[in-house]
């Protein structure tokens, strides 16, 4: 099974890190500057970076020495919520997505489904895997190892 993630969610990421190291002494980074040093197309990354501007993840200057600050501090802010806002749901399968308040009008499967109970675990172990991993943490090169299950 490919898990992918889009190149929204793996720019989008890299830029808040960037942003995060870049932003440390707390002076505005311009979207050029994250652009050049991520390698992302600037278009692009100003589409993502309004994004999380209105998910209020970073904070705009305008200005001369304008730019992007993180909106709070990158230990307060979880992979998990960056890649759910910018991926949107981690359901590998529709019938257990979010929101999803009968499977069966999904799938006419789900209520018989011997599998689904599978990709719920799946979409479990990701969400808690994402969400126990800070932006700072990613910065430190320090994301947690995965607890052994069983």
């Amino acid at each position: 099974m490919a898990v992918k993630v889009s190149r929204r969610t793996e720019y989008g990421l890299r830029a808040m890190v960037a942003l995060a190291e870049l932003a440390g002494d707390r002076r505005p980074v311009s979207l050029p500057t994250i652009a050049e040093m991520e390698e992302i197309p600037e278009q692009f990354l100003d589409q993502i970076v309004v994004k999380l501007r209105k998910a209020g993840f970073v904070k705009s200057v305008r200005g001369v020495n304008g730019g992007y600050l993180l909106a709070r501090p990158a230990d307060e802010i979880s992979v998990g919520a960056l890649v759910r806002l910018l991926e949107g749901s981690l359901a590998p399968i529709e019938c257990i997505g979010e929101g999803v308040t009968d499977p069966g009008a999904v799938c006419g499967r789900a209520r018989g489904c011997h599998t689904r109970s599978v990709w719920l675990r799946v979409m479990e172990a990701l969400t808690e895997a994402l969400d126990s991993i800070t932006l700072a943490d990613v910065m430190r090169d320090e994301v947690p190892a995965p607890e052994a299950s069983r």
